[in-house]
């Protein structure tokens, strides 16, 4: 469509079949080195989305109470296992009958 309609006038012709020639071709250029202008890349996040604070805050807390009984469990397992250690404070244990 590279000629296209042309538009012709009977009086005046000159200048203004060359300022609409001029506009047409203009036109056709623009189009021709038009570019695509969809963005297909990913959108940005924002650090405060990926970093996630609150869900970090939460796993230490875990992993506090984590280190809390695991310490806990290695005291009672090294007083057990003291020489001569009891595990219970005081004196004997007393049997009980199962009936």
């Amino acid at each position: 469509m590279l000629g296209g309609p042309r538009l012709t006038l009977s009086h005046g012709r000159g200048y203004l079949q060359d300022t609409w020639e001029k506009a047409y071709q203009d036109h056709r250029r623009k189009v021709q080195e038009a570019r695509p202008v969809v963005d297909s890349r990913a959108p940005l996040t924002l650090s405060h989305l990926r970093l996630k604070l609150g869900k970090l805050k939460l796993e230490e807390g875990r992993l506090a109470v984590i280190d809390r009984d695991n310490r806990l469990l290695l005291e009672k397992l090294s007083r057990i296992l003291r020489p001569g250690g009891q595990t219970r404070s005081g004196g004997t244990c007393a049997h009980r009958s199962g009936n």
